[in-house]
């Protein structure tokens, strides 16, 4: 693996996504200072703390629910709030948008993944997990056009294939990885 600083990571998911981001997030190193990006499908009543309460007492990083016009800061694990389309801004801030649903989602992994390349370029690591809709594929490929690296579940590990599969279709995605791979590759921009 080459070495590379990214100054942003974002994760995508559905189906099966929340028990990854569960096993993943107690597991990374409490020096991790890169914010990540949690963009899951979730019900639009979904409660807003749900995985920062299960999670907060697992880790010394701090988890919140992105919020409108918010500053980006290193060392923290964001969730996109449900309902709402979660983009970056020119100031890295976040702007939450209630635009009609992609890929019959709200928030959409392709609307946060291509918001972000556009934002971090060659900065900006961005990971698809299991899921049962292609919602994704089109943000890993735009991520990876920008200079960013990308990494899908591999499919044989996902709980639902489909998600992760549709961005390797693409031929975009640069590392297939297992999810304890992926802790481990995580993990390793730390040391």
């Amino acid at each position: 693996m080459q070495e590379r600083k990214f100054e942003f990571i974002v994760i995508g998911g559905s189906a099966g996504s929340i028990g990854v981001a569960i096993q993943m997030i107690p597991a990374l190193s409490g020096r991790f200072q890169v914010p990540i990006l949690f963009v899951l499908h979730r019900n639009a009543s979904s409660s807003s703390g749900f995985l920062s309460d299960i999670l907060q007492p697992r880790t010394p990083l701090r988890i919140k629910e992105a919020e409108e016009k918010e500053k980006i800061c290193p060392g923290t694990v964001y969730v996109a709030p449900a309902d709402y389309h979660l983009l970056v801004e020119t100031d890295f801030t976040f702007s939450l948008d209630a635009s009609e649903k992609v890929h019959y989602s709200r928030p959409s992994i392709d609307v946060t993944f291509e918001s972000l390349a556009a934002h971090y370029g060659e900065k900006l690591l961005g990971i698809l997990l299991t899921g049962a809709n292609a919602d994704g594929a089109r943000g890993m490929a735009e991520i990876a056009r920008a200079g960013g690296l990308t990494i899908a579940q591999n499919p044989a590990t996902a709980e639902v294939p489909t998600m992760p599969q549709a961005a390797i279709n693409t031929g975009m995605v640069h590392h297939v990885f297992s999810t304890s791979e992926i802790i481990s590759f995580l993990n390793d921009l730390v040391d």
